[in-house]
C-alpha cells in the first residue's frame, strides 16, 4: 500500500511532484530507494541535491485588497530563474491565494489548499519542474483601519518590498514613506522600537570614541547623547531626514500632510541568508561529469 507519508518522504528527498512520486512508488511496489532511482532515471529528480543548495536570490511581491495587504518572499538559487515567467506566475498564485484567506503566518500559509495539494506542495512541484531549489521563505500580513492608507513600493522589480501604514493623509504620502524605507534601509520605525541592549552597546561605543578623541569623561557623556540622536536618524524611519526634503524628517513630512506614521514592513530579498561562494569552473565540470 502506498501511504501518504511514504509519498511525502519521497517528495522531501527528491523534490519531485506528488503525482510523480506516487507513480514511482507504484512502479517500485513501495520501495523507497528504488523509487528514488526510478525518478532519477526518468530525469525527474536528482536525489539529495536540491535540499543542500542555497536559495538566496528571488523576488518579493505585495498583494492588496481592501484593508489587508500580503507581502511574500520566494527565493531561487539564481537571479536568472527569478526572472522566469513561470516563477513570477507562481508568486502571483501564492500571493493571491493567501490574500483570499485569513492566515497570518507562513506556517499556516504553506498548508493552504491549492489545486490538488497545498501551497507547500505547489512550491515543491515547481522546484522539480524549474530545476532549482525554490523556498517560500517569508510572509507578512499587514492590516489597516478604514481611515488608514497603505503605501506599497517594489524596488528593482521586487528585490526590496515595503508596506507602510499611515493614519490619514493620502496613498501618495504613504507611498513616499515606503520609497524612503526602501532607499534608506531603516531597521526600526520609532526610537521606542530599538532594543535597549542595542542602545546600550551603541552608547558604549560612542563613549569610547569620545574618550579616544581626548575628551574628559564628563564631556564624553554629553557628546554621547548628541551622537545617539544621529544614530537614531540613521536606523529609525520616523527620525530620518526625508529624502525629498532634507530640511524635515519623515515624521514632520507625514504630519504636515495631516497623517500619522503607524507601521513599516520591509523585505530585502536574501537578507540574512549566507550566500555560498561557488567556483563556477568547478561547478561546470561537476555537471559535465554527472551528465
Amino acid at each position: 500500500m502506498i501511504t501518504a507519508s511514504l509519498v511525502k518522504e519521497l517528495r522531501e528527498q527528491t523534490g519531485a511532484g506528488m503525482m510523480d512520486c506516487k507513480k514511482a512508488l507504484t512502479e517500485t511496489e513501495g520501495n523507497l530507494e528504488a523509487a528514488v532511482d526510478w525518478l532519477r532515471e526518468k530525469g525527474i529528480a536528482k536525489a539529495g541535491k536540491k535540499e543542500a543548495r542555497i536559495a538566496a536570490e528571488g523576488l518579493a511581491r505585495i498583494f492588496v485588497k481592501g484593508n489587508r495587504a500580503v507581502m511574500i518572499e520566494v527565493n531561487t538559487e539564481t537571479d536568472f530563474v527569478s526572472k522566469n515567467e513561470e516563477f513570477t506566475e507562481m508568486l502571483d498564485v501564492i500571493g493571491e491565494t493567501i490574500l483570499k484567506s485569513k492566515v497570518k503566518t507562513i506556517e499556516e500559509a504553506k498548508e493552504l489548499k491549492l489545486n490538488d495539494g497545498t501551497i507547500n506542495d505547489y512550491v515543491v512541484d515547481k522546484t522539480a519542474k524549474i530545476g532549482e531549489k525554490l523556498d517560500f521563505r517569508r510572509l507578512a500580513v499587514v492590516e489597516k483601519k478604514k481611515d488608514d492608507n497603505f503605501g506599497t513600493y517594489l524596488h528593482m522589480g521586487g528585490k526590496i518590498a515595503v508596506i507602510t501604514v499611515i493614519k490619514g493623509a493620502t496613498e501618495e504620502v504613504a507611498k513616499d514613506v515606503a520609497m524612503q524605507a526602501a532607499a534608506m534601509e531603516p531597521k526600526y520605525v520609532f526610537k521606542t522600537d530599538v532594543p535597549q541592549e542595542e542602545i546600550d552597546r551603541e552608547r558604549e561605543v560612542l563613549k569610547e570614541q569620545a574618550i579616544n578623541e581626548g575628551k574628559p569623561a564628563d564631556i564624553a557623556e554629553k557628546m554621547v547623547e548628541g551622537r545617539l540622536n544621529k544614530f537614531y536618524k540613521e536606523i529609525c524611519l520616523a527620525e530620518q531626514a526625508f529624502i525629498k526634503d532634507g530640511d524635515i524628517d519623515v515624521t514632520k513630512y507625514v504630519t504636515n500632510n495631516g497623517g500619522e506614521l503607524i507601521s513599516m514592513t520591509r523585505f530585502k530579498v536574501g537578507e540574512g541568508i549566507e550566500k555560498r561562494q561557488d567556483n563556477f569552473a568547478e561547478e561546470v565540470m561537476s555537471q559535465i561529469k554527472e551528465s
